[in-house]
């Protein structure tokens, strides 16, 4: 599962590691990824799951090292999320079901729901047990069992069961949001063994991390939805079995999700000191600085800035200069970061590279980061920033193990130095590089037309669809740029249900996009992205439309990985593809979160590695 993101205004292996790569890489295709469960013993039940490794913390565990098990509960915490999943939406909202593709909900909706096992955000891939006491191996690993705790329960005092686990995972693969729905894709069954036993099996082609995303489902209640329909987009509030659930609200404008008291599993070690404020606030706005201003009056507790100038300029008032609000940093999470341009593939006149290349070369990083962004941003070169997973230089013996039997379908720029962004002389309109930019769009037949350029009779034209008036002077030099070597360019700016809505129909021709992967990636959460099957899906992440089919040949790959080692490889390999075809343009990424905070909280430092859901962490210290 991937998490979307607001976007903002790598460990080596040794040779002889590569080589030992390299030499299982030529049978990948044989060997089945169910192996890298290994060291899960086959019929034996357990309190976890990791996917390479031994898992971090053993049966008999109080609490996650990150949380303190003694926090206080009690006060209100009131954010305007960083992140979110599925069909949320952080300016707006009008309907509380945030599993299907239809409408916008608030984010944090996914707190009112549990799930069979939970991740450790101080792990790269575990999972640990929590609605289920234990889970077991079967068929090396193509059949999974989960005992549900017989403690278990809906908000309303109805036991979960069985039943519930199996309508949830047949529901969500039919029926259920893209996103959701691909993570089950090589789900083929789920069984009721009895009240308290669910057995699940899938394909055998699925990655070794299939069942890590099948295990952290949300658990729906199938009484519930047998006299509520499950694809209704409305207001009402579903029954689930959450620590919280959601309270008071006005559409659009705010949302209370309340803490459940009696919540069932408030002292297991997978919840305990975890959940600590009595009430979570969501404020919406259709605008950054409205909600800077609610921040600043102290309607809002939490805030993590985006908008470098606004973070160098403006964090000056009050409450700042005498102590009442914190202003600092914490590092980024260890897990890959995607921000790029999708340009629409699916319109013809994006489907030469050429023009890709062309338009990139209109944005000149070096200007924005020194003049719009006060120096606060490094160029991405790829789009798993941040992580282990980023080509380098020439591939090596192992990537190129991978490259060669696909190479007829490969682009020769593949076999190359990994792709790098061009560098600009930092004036803004830099010369050599729009001059780059002519040929490319010459060479792709695009010729000067008066002040445009046409082909066939067409104009090309670029136009930015946005969400926030912020991105208007973000973009506004490369728009000019565009304009001086012949491209029509403008932005669109769209209000926050509309901007969704034409994201997920793929109406526009090119728009900043933000996401982040687990540490760990599964083939599974991949295809939504780079998948041909997805280009035309709606609500899918394949913003570009890209449907080529290298990259199923690539993602089996991922998904064939038997080890942390190979699921490196496999993903250098998976980059130096995309940065050789460009079918995304990566744009940039911070080292930090930049966060402001009115001083009333206590959390656990360091943060974790993994994640770093503070509405969940942290408490009131009032």
């Amino acid at each position: 599962m991937v998490e979307r993101k607001d976007p903002p205004g790598a460990a080596s292996i040794s040779r002889r590691e590569f080589l030992s790569v390299a030499g299982l890489s030529a049978t990948l295709l044989a060997m089945p990824a169910r192996m890298a469960f290994a060291a899960n013993p086959q019929g034996v039940k357990r309190h976890g799951l990791s996917a390479f490794g031994d898992l971090k913390y053993d049966e008999d565990f109080s609490h996650f090292d990150y949380v303190d098990p003694q926090a206080p509960k009690g006060g209100t915490f009131s954010f305007q999320p960083p992140n979110w999943f599925f069909n949320q939406n952080v300016q707006t909202f009008n309907t509380l079901n945030t599993f299907i593709l239809r409408g916008d909900a608030p984010p944090r909706m996914e707190l009112c729901f549990d799930r069979l096992m939970v991740r450790a955000i101080d792990e790269p891939d575990a999972l640990y047990c929590h609605l289920a006491q234990w889970v077991e191996k079967l068929e090396d690993g193509d059949v999974w069992r989960f005992g549900i705790r017989p403690q278990a329960r809906f908000h309303d005092g109805s036991p979960v069961s069985a039943a519930d686990v199996v309508f949830s995972f047949m529901t969500l693969k039919e029926k259920g949001h893209p996103n959701l729905a691909t993570t089950l894709i090589d789900l083929t069954d789920a069984t009721v063994l009895d009240d308290m036993t669910v057995e699940i099996r899938f394909t055998g082609k699925q990655s070794a991390q299939a069942i890590l995303s099948a295990a952290n489902i949300p658990v729906l209640s199938s009484s519930y939805y047998a006299t509520h329909d499950f694809e209704s987009g409305s207001l009402a509030v579903p029954l689930s079995s959450g620590p919280y659930r959601p309270g008071r609200m006005e559409t659009g404008k705010f949302i209370d999700f309340e803490r459940v008291a009696d919540y069932w599993a408030k002292d297991r070690p997978t919840a305990r000191g975890l959940n600590n404020f009595e009430r979570l606030r969501i404020e919406f706005f259709a605008e950054r600085q409205a909600g800077f201003e609610a921040f600043k009056k102290g309607d809002v507790h939490f805030r993590q800035e985006f908008t470098s100038k606004t973070w160098e300029t403006e964090y000056n008032f009050p409450a700042i200069t005498d102590g009442r609000v914190v202003k600092r940093t914490f590092p980024s999470e260890k897990r890959p970061h995607l921000q790029a341009w999708a340009l629409n593939h699916r319109l013809a006149k994006f489907a030469d590279v050429r023009v890709r290349q062309a338009i990139n070369l209109c944005f000149d990083f070096e200007w924005t980061n020194a003049k719009i962004f006060y120096s606060a941003y490094t160029r991405s070169q790829s789009l798993f920033a941040t992580s282990e997973f980023v080509a380098q230089g020439l591939p090596d013996d192992a990537e190129l193990a991978l490259l060669e039997p696909i190479r007829d379908l490969l682009p020769e720029a593949a076999f190359g130095e990994a792709w790098m962004q061009p560098v600009s002389d930092g004036s803004g309109r830099d010369r050599q590089n729009l001059r780059k930019a002519v040929k490319l769009l010459d060479e792709a037949g695009w010729k000067r037309d008066g002040s445009v350029l046409k082909k066939d009779a067409e104009t090309l034209s670029v136009q930015i669809m946005i969400n926030a008036p912020v991105f208007e002077r973000v973009f506004s030099g490369m728009v000019e740029n565009m304009r001086r070597v012949g491209i029509d360019a403008s932005m669109r700016l769209v209000d926050a249900a509309q901007y969704q809505a034409r994201l997920d129909e793929f109406e526009f021709d090119m728009v900043l996009f933000a996401l982040s992967f687990t540490a760990t990636p599964s083939e599974e959460s991949l295809q939504t992205i780079f998948s041909p099957r997805f280009a035309n899906e709606p609500g899918s992440y394949n913003l570009a439309g890209a449907n080529a089919p290298v990259y199923d040949k690539l993602l089996d790959y991922v998904r064939l990985a038997d080890s942390r080692e190979a699921l490196i490889v496999a993903m250098r390999a998976l980059d130096r593809v995309i940065r050789a075809r460009q079918d995304w343009i990566p744009s940039w990424y911070s080292a930090n979160h930049r966060v402001a905070y009115w001083d009333r909280f206590g959390f656990v430092e360091p943060k974790p590695d993994y994640a770093w859901p503070v509405e969940t962490l942290w408490w009131s210290a009032t």
